[in-house]
């Protein structure tokens, strides 16, 4: 098997795809642009057919737009051979591949079956790869002759523009199997990251928080779900918000992962889905592809709820409660910029709106434990700072009049404000946290590297940062803090801090790169 590493990396490669469909299809057109020979199958008549003519149409479009010379385009068309190999002909066609990667249905009779054929077919030497992105390599492979040369192969759609692929090894999947494969990987492109065989590998694992508990900040009631986009994307600096997301996924995929590797953790509470996207599921709300799901989409458009209007008050009187130094500083500064008049005693006036910055608390906690009356109250989010969209949180009491004077504060130097319900931990620190908290346990599971972690959700998920990386940014021991005041606020096991975050941040070291210390919180 070592002799394959060289062989995927200058060699004239054969590759064979069983599965025509889209990700087979994307996998033939890096394969056939980098210089490997590719024998396309499907159980389908004609599918493989019509997946090679898929292909040669999008790769005539990038030699229409100079991307591709008319020599590269020919000599990658004559390496994409279709061929009759299928359940009912076997798989002697592809008896001189050195890798077949299987792009067949998610279902694990369906792999054992085509497996079973390879096996009959090719030689010992042959890798057998799965494109599985939810079933366990391990169970595919214990129904293999040679299980040792099984592995996960695991690309993303569509497969030429996202640009990573997970390299997954199963219990007795030979290294020199997983060494060949990230090889192979690189020279198709692509970046390679290597994971163990468990639930949702690295990606769709790494990607559970930013769903779940989204979800379970509408089913609160906190916020709605364009509250939770808008400041998902213009203050935590996302692409896109959750729902968005789900609704470009589709509930029939996103509830269904979310189902499965919450029971495959066995019901682990960090994973746990909400109510909400099952029901929804229910009545047909898939997202885009339903033409509506959390959105409509008119003529395919999204359609986002317009805000409210920001309100008009008066002059106002602001004290600023007890917290971070920088925070007060930040929000002393805002008031005055707004035109607000300050108080600088030790206690509030009868007539002040008092501003509090918790952090993983909500607003009625942090205002009792500073024995200010709830119906003043108003928080701030101060996660990150003061620019791009800012959040306020009410107490269930907090006055009308008050609430007005401190969103026009907010609002006054042209800023989005979002205005929420009373919730440990606003909608971007809860999302965060959960984000960096989960990217922890993956690290301490050794599921993969801080390194493989950062890029795959980077390039996976499109995340402005890896979890490890978005944990040193914020800040480990402020992370720690905000997941321990959930956890104590709550009662809730899904916001019990991991032992990776709780060791760095008590070391004082960074996340991504333990040995680098990092500013504190």
């Amino acid at each position: 098997m070592s002799d394959l590493v060289m062989q995927m990396q200058a060699g004239d490669t054969t590759l064979g795809i069983v599965g025509a469909g889209i990700m087979g299809r994307g996998i033939a057109q890096i394969a056939a642009e980098a210089g490997v020979t590719v024998l396309l199958a499907d159980a389908r008549p004609q599918a493989a057919q019509e997946a090679r003519d898929f292909v040669a149409g999008m790769l005539r479009r990038k030699a229409d737009k100079g991307t591709l010379t008319a020599e590269q385009l020919e000599a990658a068309l004559a390496r994409l051979v279709v061929t009759d190999a299928g359940p009912d002909t076997g798989y002697g066609a592809f008896a001189g591949c050195h890798v077949v990667v299987e792009a067949v249905a998610e279902r694990l009779e369906i792999k054992h079956a085509v497996l079973a054929g390879l096996e009959a077919a090719v030689s010992d030497d042959c890798i057998v790869a799965t494109n599985t992105s939810s079933l366990s390599v391990t169970a595919i492979a214990a129904a293999a002759r040679r299980p040792g040369r099984v592995a996960g192969f695991h690309f993303f759609n569509p497969v030429p523009l996202m640009r990573i692929v997970e390299v997954i090894g199963g219990t007795v999947t030979d290294d020199a199997v997983v060494e060949a494969l990230i090889t192979l990987a690189g020279r198709l492109g692509h970046r390679p990251v290597r994971a163990t065989d468990t639930p949702g590998f690295l990606v769709n694992h790494a990607g559970r928080a930013f769903g779940t508990e989204a979800v379970r900040i509408v089913s609160e009631g906190v916020a709605s779900v364009a509250d939770v986009d808008r400041v998902m994307v213009e203050a935590a600096g996302f692409r896109m918000g959750p729902f968005q997301l789900l609704d470009l996924t589709g509930l029939d995929v996103s509830h269904a992962v979310m189902e499965s590797i919450y029971h495959q953790y066995y019901q682990e509470p960090r994973y746990r889905p909400g109510y909400l996207t099952a029901q929804r599921l229910a009545a047909g709300l898939l997202g885009r592809k339903s033409g509506e799901g959390f959105y409509c989409y008119p003529d395919g458009v999204q359609a986002m709820p317009p805000e409210p209007a920001v309100p008009v008050a008066g002059g106002v009187s602001v004290w600023i409660g007890a917290g971070d130094p920088v925070d007060r500083e930040a929000v002393r500064a805002m008031v005055q910029a707004a035109g607000g008049a300050l108080e600088s005693g030790d206690r509030p006036s009868a007539q002040a709106v008092c501003v509090v910055m918790p952090y993983g608390d909500d607003a009625t906690s942090c205002g009792l434990a500073q024995g200010l009356d709830p119906a003043r109250v108003v928080a701030v989010d101060m996660l990150f700072g003061l620019r791009g969209r800012r959040t306020m949180m009410l107490t269930p009491l907090t006055d009308v009049a008050c609430r007005d004077q401190i969103h026009a504060l907010l609002a006054a130097d042209g800023s989005a404000v979002t205005v929420i319900e009373d919730s440990p931990g606003f909608i971007a620190q809860r999302m965060v946290a959960a984000i960096v908290n989960v990217g922890c346990e993956i690290a301490q599971q050794k599921v993969a590297s801080p390194d493989d972690i950062n890029t795959a959700v980077e390039l996976g998920l499109g995340y402005p940062h890896g979890p490890l990386r978005l944990g040193d940014a914020v800040g480990p021991q402020r992370v720690l803090r905000i997941l321990e005041a959930m956890q104590a606020r709550t009662g809730d096991m899904r916001y019990r801090p991991s032992l990776w975050l709780r060791r760095r941040a008590g070391l004082g070291v960074s996340l991504a790169t333990p040995a680098t210390p990092v500013r504190a919180a």
